[in-house]
Formats: structure tokens, C-alpha cells, sequence
């Protein structure tokens, strides 16, 4: 039976496509538009829970994330 983890992704222009991140386990995809972006990352985080040691789940997983804006002063 699987289990429904909720993680984080994060998803920005890069050229011509898009960039996924998942900052918990540093695991990242690529696509030609944000659905394709999303998805990919969908399908190699499910990868690497089917073919990870839970060692190495316990080792890259970050359990706190947050993800906000920050106003900077720039020159």
C-alpha cells in the first residue's frame, strides 16, 4: 500500500523550459512548460522512494522548509 508524502516544489524559467526543485530531498526535473516541469519531478521523486534506501531517504530528507519573499535593497 503507498503512502501520500506532501512535499515542496519549486518551479522557475530556465531558456526555453522550466526547472522543478524539491528542496526536502534536493531532487530536480525539467520540462517544456510548468505542467511538464511539475510532473517530471512527480515521477523522480516517485523513482527515488521506489529504488532509495530508507537510510539514504532519512539522510537527504529536510523536514523543515519554507519558502518565502524577501524584500532586498539593491544599490
Amino acid at each position: 500500500m503507498s503512502q501520500i508524502r506532501k512535499l515542496t516544489a519549486i518551479i522557475e524559467r530556465e531558456g526555453d523550459g522550466y526547472v522543478s526543485l524539491c528542496p526536502e530531498l534536493d531532487i530536480a526535473s525539467q520540462g517544456e512548460t510548468i505542467e511538464e516541469a511539475r510532473n517530471n519531478l512527480v515521477e523522480a521523486l516517485e523513482l527515488f522512494f521506489e529504488t532509495a534506501d530508507p537510510s539514504e531517504i532519512q539522510e537527504r530528507l529536510h523536514t523543515e522548509v519554507f519558502v518565502t519573499q524577501l524584500e532586498v535593497s539593491v544599490g
